[in-house]
Parts: C-alpha cells; structure tokens; sequence
C-alpha cells in the first residue's frame, strides 16, 4: 500500500510534516507502523498550492528518504494547502507518472489501495475514462484511472458524490473481472480550498484514516505523526470528509452519496 498526507489552514514549511515529526511521511516511508506494507519506497511526490489557482507538482522515483531535493523544497516552500505520498507499488511500474499526486486543472488526488486483479482489466478500466480527459492520463494505476473518472462524474460541482461514484465503478469492474479484494480505498483530493478524504474497503479492510484538528488548520494523514492518539481522530470506513482550515464536515461515502448541503459535524 501507501501512505500520504496532507495540510489545510494556515501557510506552514512543508518539511514541518513530510520530514520533521517523530512518525513523519518520510519516517513512514521507511517504518510505516499501520498498514500492510511498512516500506514505501516506490517513489514520491508533493503537491502544493500557492499563487496559483492549479497545484505545483514535484515527483521522483527514489524513496523520500534519499532523495536531497526533497528535503531542501520541503524546507523552503510555504502553503497553506499541500498533499504528499510516499508509494509502494501493487505492481504497477515505478515512474514518474505512476506516482502520486495526480493533478488535472485546479484538482489534485492521491490514494492508497487497489483494485484487486487490476492487472486483468486495465483496457477495460481505460475505457470508463471520458475522452475529452484521456489526454490527461499519463501513467498506468488504477488510482489515477479513478480519478479521471471521478472528473467525468462532475468531481468539480460533486466532489464527495463523484469520487464515490467513480470508485463504486472501479469496484464492480473488479468484481466482474479481477480478484479479492475487489476495492481497498483511502484517499485525499482537493481543489485547491478544500480537502476531501474518504476511507471504504469492499472486504472490510479499509485502509488507515486520520484527521487531527491543529491550532491554526487540519491535518489529514494515513496514520499519526505523533505520540498524541487521543488528538488524532479516526474516520470510520464508509465515511468521507470535507476539511477546510476551519471545520471536518462528516459524509457517508457510497454512490448513492448525500449531497453536501446535508452534512454532520465529525464527533470527534
């Protein structure tokens, strides 16, 4: 699997997160504690915004923790709104393109998990990927296949709604033509004001979710940075999250999703 994190409030260095905390993502990319997979060493990447509507993007091949441009861009860019991920391949090749964030427009996506037997129908998948977006569909993962189809569900007005609908049609191609399990889902998009995450796994083992609430905005990430438990709260399977600097909105995550004038505040 991977393991990724992201920020939404006020502009901090990107090094304070992706490097300097005691279970940072670099940390994790060498020990993740939660998960299948403790290594994560099958690229990286960031995604920032700044003074740009759209998301910069910096992505390599090396694991995090031996790449020195990494650890020099982290400590001197500052946003307000970053995503990054650290990859372990579920046999996809290791390349730039294949590694996460993935970003089309104003709009950024990262994720881990799988679509069991994905290998089995990738021209299948391919095909579910509007044309007017296949122009943006540089490399071969499923995850960046559901989120191009999540765009051609109308992500931008339904953020929550689309990436459902996107990953309920990942999944039943899955159980129709690939293997168990047929859909493992944790992920985080934006669009450049607010984080979405959302957490579902077809065999009940979803991938790892954690939003901490901070002082001055949110984190969002697959599993603690710290020591804190008690801070970090934990989103339930089936759920998806809508995160600004100042609020975590709750909202069931299934294709038949609640639209998002009707939401809950996430019990914390």
């Amino acid at each position: 699997m991977c393991r990724f994190l992201a920020w939404v409030g006020a502009p901090r260095f990107i090094d304070e997160l992706v490097l300097d905390q005691k279970q940072s993502l670099v940390a994790q990319s060498r020990n993740a504690l939660i998960g299948k997979t403790p290594i994560n060493a099958d690229g990286f990447g960031l995604a920032w915004y700044a003074h740009r509507e759209t998301p910069c993007l910096y992505k390599d091949t090396h694991p995090a923790w031996s790449d020195p441009n990494l650890k020099q861009l982290a400590g001197h860019i500052k946003s307000g709104l970053f995503l990054a991920h650290v990859r372990a391949s579920t046999g996809m090749a290791t390349s730039r393109n294949n590694s996460h964030p993935f970003a089309v427009g104003n709009w950024c996506f990262m994720h881990n998990g799988q679509a069991g037997g994905h290998e089995r129908f990738r021209q299948a998948l391919d095909a579910l990927i509007p044309s007017d977006l296949y122009g943006s569909r540089f490399g071969a993962t499923d995850s960046e296949a559901i989120f191009l189809i999540a765009l051609g569900h109308g992500l931008q007005t339904d953020p929550i709604g689309a990436m459902a609908r996107a990953v309920n049609d990942v999944q039943s191609m899955a159980e129709r033509y690939g293997t168990t399990p047929f859909m493992r889902f944790a992920a985080c998009w934006s669009d450049g004001t607010r984080l979405f995450a959302a957490r579902m796994a077809s065999d009940g083992f979803a991938p790892s979710l954690y939003v901490r609430p901070c002082a001055e905005g949110h984190i969002v990430s697959s599993e603690p940075l710290d020591d804190g438990r008690d801070t970090w709260i934990e989103v339930k399977p089936g759920t998806a999250i809508e995160v600004t600097p100042e609020a975590v909105i709750q909202h069931e995550f299934t294709s038949d999703i609640t639209p998002l004038t009707e939401t809950a505040q996430l019990a914390s």
